[in-house]
């Protein structure tokens, strides 16, 4: 890619999405946002651009529920695009598998007897949506299970082979023939055999040349579960166990790519750090022989390596879970691009004084403030690239960039959302009550029209719980609804979060309802403490893991909320007997989930709560041990406090939300908020 791609950027708007009428969204000047606004369908999205450059491809919507493909021609993009419609499915997700075949993502609701949740498939397409197949042919059924299995995705996507113009490497997952590897060809369909399907074997992976290099087991030793990583030999062809990750330690060794040198594997590990960097493993020493990427206060994530043909297994750089998406470009070109699209875009970083959790080492790290940018497609010759821009108030928008120094707008996902009504966030820290340092995401309302605050605040812990948050967009529209309407809003990475390193991980294990909730109570009280929130107008709101804190934060006698809001709270007896019942889990966090149970506990609420789920939930801790009219019923024959709903179709996961799924919930809580939640509401 020559140099000058990046220097004298000049930023010009396409045309093509002028084509689309878009539904009036817009609110008049300084309102906040509708719940509509915030969570519709965007108008583009998932855009990448093929192999060979000629074409892009991005999912659309119009109306903001209904999602199209469409497909443009970047020869001349004021030309209408090719749009294909989806039928009785949703689409997901769209990416290119070839210059000429898309890879389609979907879900849909389904019915099975007494099983109720959503389907999941995979399809391919050409790029007018005229062939639109699955990976693989369905299989016959031979009997109702055969049939409810050919439901869901009948292939496992495992290597695209960049440099192969024709085939992709698939498992089969049809029931008859579960397991085999096979090399797919795309266009006639036709399939040959790379490996025999093994009950024994999993998680395989290829090399830069498509060949599957990698797998791996599980077994026991002396009672103790562990993962086997297996190695093919590069000379003989011989496969062979190398090393074991046992779920107790929970520090695994995994791989992350491979290296032109066929005795060199990259590898993921955290081993003895508190920090996971990535380091060259040495398959003829079987042993870690070089450290790749290291950073001081993140984990490392993965590397990124070229498979194009011309530059075949160059790394171009590394990503780390920093406070939002973080890469560290190893190739001067792209570092050198990065730096160009970063000042025509306007991004700012700042320098923030950071202590990390893990080792209280005091340093200074840059945070991309508002907004940042990422290349998240890219063609072969790297003569074109797309660019996106986004934050936690920068919905995102997508620029192609070409060699010649030309940046163009393609689209914005919310073009009609007034971002001046939205709330900053920023990165901070607080010390909880026994020393450990928390992270935290906090998002203030507009000074300019709700002044300094203090304001009403919510904590809103996150999913998981062995999850985190960044410096995103939400696409559930959560923080950015209550922010533009005058809350303040406060996300602890509390002690059990991943991706802050070991220390807080490890933290939080057997700590559920007790350590773990002081961390949020904790951010209640540095929020009261820093006049950001008003003492007599806090509330606590979350979803999954989060719902079952938020039903905790009603039990617990701390005086601190005013009511709570609990979407989808597990049971933790229902949440320890399914990782009892799977062995793998039994080890590697069944140990872990110990403390106050909030369903057995329901009948000692405090406090007004709204509780709510999808009625097509299937996440076993929450429909099995924490049915909401059972919850609903203890607290009801209390005489506590509550309220309570269902959203038809609604499953657990935000891939299953249709935009009207998300809006009910925005509307409910908010009018829980203003008119139940404590003596005349928050």
């Amino acid at each position: 890619m020559p140099i000058s791609m990046v220097g004298g950027l000049r930023v010009m708007a396409a045309m093509f999405l002028l084509a689309f009428s878009f539904a009036p969204l817009a609110a008049r000047a300084g309102e906040p946002p509708s719940a509509f606004a915030l969570v519709r369908a965007p108008a583009i999205s998932d855009v990448s651009i093929a192999p060979d450059g000629k074409h892009l491809v991005a999912l659309t919507s119009a109306d903001g529920d209904t999602i199209n493909i469409a497909v443009w021609s970047t020869s001349d993009l004021s030309k209408p695009s090719a749009v294909i419609a989806a039928g009785k499915v949703r689409i997901l997700s769209v990416r290119f598998l070839k210059s000429d075949r898309l890879l389609i993502d979907t879900v849909q609701t389904f019915t099975q007897g007494d099983d109720r949740g959503h389907l999941r498939r995979s399809f391919v397409s050409d790029l007018q949506g005229k062939a639109w197949t699955s990976l693989l042919p369905d299989q016959q059924a031979r009997s109702s299970l055969d049939d409810y299995a050919a439901k869901f995705d009948n292939a496992y996507l495992i290597d695209t082979l960049p440099q192969d113009p024709t085939h992709v490497i698939v498992m089969d997952l049809r029931m008859r023939s579960s397991g085999d590897i096979l090399k797919l060809d795309l266009y006639s369909g036709q399939t040959s055999k790379v490996e025999s399907a093994s009950e024994k074997f999993f998680s395989y992976r290829t090399d830069l040349t498509g060949q599957i290099r990698a797998r791996q087991s599980a077994d026991f030793e002396d009672g103790k579960l562990y993962i086997a990583q297996w190695f093919k030999d590069p000379a003989t062809g011989q496969w062979s166990e190398h090393y074991r990750n046992y779920a107790k330690d929970r520090e695994n060794m995994d791989v992350v790519g491979f290296s032109t040198d066929p005795n060199i594997v990259f590898v993921r590990s955290s081993k003895g750090r508190d920090k996971a960097g990535i380091y060259e493993y040495d398959l003829k020493q079987r042993k870690i022989t070089e450290p790749l990427f290291e950073h001081k206060v993140f984990d490392a994530d993965r590397v990124v390596i070229d498979h194009t043909p011309a530059r075949l297994g160059q790394i171009l750089g590394f990503t780390y879970l920093g406070p939002s998406g973080a890469i560290y470009w190893a190739d001067d070109k792209l570092a050198a691009l990065d730096k160009g699209v970063r000042a025509a875009l306007g991004i700012q970083t700042a320098t923030l004084a950071w202590t990390d959790p893990g080792t209280n080492a005091q340093v200074k790290i840059g945070v991309p403030t508002g907004a940042n940018v990422g290349v998240i497609s890219r063609s072969d010759d790297l003569k074109t690239v797309i660019v996106e821009k986004s934050g936690p108030r920068q919905p995102s928008e997508f620029y192609m960039l070409t060699d010649s120094g030309q940046l163009t707008l393609l689209g914005k996902a919310y073009p009609d959302l007034d971002l001046s009504v939205l709330g900053d966030t920023t990165l901070v820290e607080y010390t909880a009550r026994d020393g450990l340092v928390i992270p935290a995401f906090l998002t203030k309302p507009p000074a300019g029209k709700f002044g300094p605050g203090p304001y009403p605040a919510l904590i809103a812990p996150h999913g998981g719980p062995w999850a985190r948050d960044d410096l995103a967009w939400d696409p559930a529209g959560w923080n950015q609804y209550f922010a533009s309407r005058g809350y303040a809003v406060l996300q602890p990475q509390f002690r059990g979060s991943e991706g802050w390193g070991q220390k807080l991980w490890r933290a939080g294990d057997g700590e559920w309802g007790q350590k773990m909730q002081d961390d949020k109570d904790d951010g209640a009280k540095w929020l009261i403490d820093q006049k950001i929130a008003a003492p007599d107008r806090i509330a606590m709101f979350g979803y999954s893991y989060g719902g079952y804190a938020a039903l905790v934060a009603a039990i617990r006698p701390n005086g601190l909320y005013q009511c709570a809001v609990s979407g989808a709270p597990g049971s933790l007896a229902s949440f320890k007997r399914q990782t009892f019942n799977n062995r793998m889990l039994r080890e590697l966090q069944r140990p872990t989930v110990e403390g106050l149970d909030a369903v057995a506990h329901a009948s000692e609420v405090k406090i007004p709560l709204l509780l709510y789920r999808g009625d097509r939930d299937a996440n076993k801790a929450v429909s099995d041990g924490g049915e909401l009219k059972d919850v609903a019923a203890d607290i009801k024959a209390a005489g506590k406090p509550y309220r309570m709903f269902e959203i038809k179709d609604m499953g657990h996961t935000y891939d299953t939300w249709t935009p009207a799924m998300a809006v009910r919930q925005l509307t409910e809580i908010d009018s829980f908020l203003t008119k139940e939640c404590g003596p005349g509401g928050l």
